[in-house]
């Protein structure tokens, strides 16, 4: 058995324990969580979905704060630092907090008993994923919010029953493990679903499947559009639910024209666990309006204005596209654009390639993203005449300081593709960027 004192050296570790990045199944985990006697004392919240996970997240976080619960939020990846993984009441856990548990799963891994004659082997996610759910275990929180990192149904937070599950907006992403369709993919989302417990179910346009899922296993389904809907002018917007009303909201302070969906979900949560998490309308409002989100079309104010979003499947890159559009007019529009080399680009690129005048493609620091070379040989299609001025950097944040130097006060830049893409711009914080042509 192993042991370290150091975070990078525990991460190492787990970098080295199984042959696989993704291994689908719960056996192993379940078998290591069964042995750290793994529970929470507290009402959990699992969210699944494609995209909106992390905003819901945020926006739960948010008001349960406002209403002074002690809060515990997991989700992966991180953009920066692995600490981000897990905020403790809003805020990144220290280091020293994760290494107990850390030590905790390899204890728990190498125990050798009657049914084991070796040490079970957990992939990095499943190593992780268990430290820091051991970490809130320890941590006397009010109510645990789990985000799936993958699927639902295999994922390794759900070996946790949860007390009311989410599912936000599902479209084609990871098909190689979920699925070819929605139908096939919804499948796998509902697999956190619990019976006799609520699962929300965001998605305005839900698959079938996860209606017939709802329904097989008994949970309680909350369908945007029938058990609750929301409203709204240019000013304030309202929501209605199961008695349940709440009138005269300001909007959240993320942007993007999708979250009032993930907001109208997040309100079915709060209504659905109002008997364990009493909150009131004025803690809503203000966790709405102060709720924060970094790199879900994250506007930073400067010269030129510079635009970050994860965006990195068909589904988000259209959003993020009719968001940007939104924006108004802008000279030149720069984008910095790293991606997985099993990203279904074609899409992505057709909803955006209309408002981008200038590609930057990146290399990523990880083995399964697609080189920047390779990211501009995709893009020659979908410009046959080259028109659109293209170059390649080796990493994000060379490519932000030459878009930074070519572009003029009135241009933007949009930073996306991937987690690794933004968190490659954010090593050192978030930066305003006054170009050499708005300082002379």
């Amino acid at each position: 058995m192993k042991s370290f004192d150091n975070l990078d050296a525990w991460l190492a570790h787990c970098e080295q324990l199984h042959s696989k990045a993704i291994d689908m199944g719960l056996d192993r985990v379940r078998l290591v969580a069964q042995r750290m006697q793994l529970q929470f004392n507290c009402p959990v919240v699992t969210v699944a979905g494609t995209n909106g996970k992390g905003s819901t997240c945020a926006m739960l976080e948010s008001i349960w704060r406002a209403s002074g619960y002690k809060t515990g939020v997991y989700g992966s990846p991180h953009l920066v630092y692995f600490e981000e993984r897990l905020r403790v009441s809003g805020v990144p856990v220290q280091t020293e907090v994760l290494l107990a548990g850390f030590a905790k799963v390899e204890q728990a891994r190498c125990q050798i008993d009657a049914n084991t004659s070796e040490p079970v082997s957990l992939t990095y996610f499943e190593f992780t994923t268990l430290a820091i759910m051991h970490t809130m275990s320890q941590l006397n929180l009010d109510v645990v919010i789990l985000e799936v990192g993958m699927g639902g149904r295999l994922d390794a937070v759900n070996i946790i029953d949860t007390d009311c599950a989410v599912i936000t907006s599902i479209d084609l992403d990871h098909m190689e493990f979920l699925g070819s369709d929605r139908e096939q993919i919804g499948i796998e989302k509902a697999g956190i679903m619990r019976a006799n417990k609520p699962v929300i179910i965001s998605d305005p346009v839900p698959p079938a499947s996860v209606i017939a899922a709802a329904k097989n296993i008994g949970a309680d389904a909350w369908v945007m559009g029938t058990d609750f809907n929301f409203s709204g002018d240019k000013q304030q917007w309202a929501w209605a639910g199961r008695s349940r009303r709440y009138a005269g909201l300001a909007y959240p302070a993320l942007r993007g024209a999708n979250q009032l969906l993930n907001a109208s979900g997040v309100l079915a949560v709060i209504t659905a666990l109002r008997e364990l998490l009493p909150v009131d309308a004025q803690s809503i409002r203000l966790g709405l309006a102060t709720v924060e989100l970094t790199g879900r079309f994250q506007v930073i104010p400067g010269q030129p204005s510079l635009v970050l979003d994860v965006a990195h499947n068909p589904h988000s890159v259209a959003a993020l596209a009719a968001n940007l559009d939104a924006m108004g007019f802008f000279q030149n529009t720069y984008a910095i654009f790293g991606a997985m080399a099993d990203k279904d680009l074609a899409p992505m690129f057709d909803k955006i390639a209309p408002i981008i005048d200038h590609w930057y493609f990146t290399d990523l620091p990880t083995a399964r993203a697609a080189s920047a070379l390779a990211l501009a040989e995709r893009w020659k299609p979908h410009d046959p005449k080259g028109r659109v001025k293209v170059k390649c950097f080796e990493n994000p944040k060379a490519a932000l300081q030459e878009a930074s130097n070519n572009a003029q006060p009135t241009d933007r830049i949009v930073v996306f593709g991937s987690f690794y893409t933004v968190g490659g711009v954010l090593t050192n914080g978030v930066a305003r960027l006054p170009t050499p042509q708005a300082t002379t």
